[in-house]
């Protein structure tokens, strides 16, 4: 379970097995949500957000946060999805300190 981002309390991670589309799980303390990134001829076309199994969501305004800050750093999330993934290489977690 590769923690790939950091951001003000927001833990961006993938889970080690998971399967298409790219999409990103995002924790704030006891909550979590999972975001979708859906691209369209290699850009961000939308993000979709679901509900983890058996966890509360994120607040709206965590969501609202979460996908501006993937917005922002969707290829550098694509690029670590491909290498751990595709390419089966560690990915290393990236504290961002400063705000969008």
């Amino acid at each position: 379970m590769p923690k790939i981002f950091e951001y003000f309390g927001l833990i961006f991670y993938f889970y080690s097995n998971e399967h298409e589309p790219i999409h990103v799980h995002v924790k704030h303390g006891d909550q979590e949500s999972i975001f979708e990134l859906i691209l369209m001829n290699g850009e961000l076309e939308r993000i979709d957000v679901r509900e983890k199994a058996g966890m509360e969501s994120l607040s709206g305004k965590d969501q609202r946060i979460v996908e501006e800050f993937i917005r922002k750093y969707n290829k550098n999330i694509i690029q670590k999805w491909v290498k751990f993934f595709v390419m089966k290489q560690t990915v290393k977690s990236t504290n961002i300190t400063t705000k969008l």
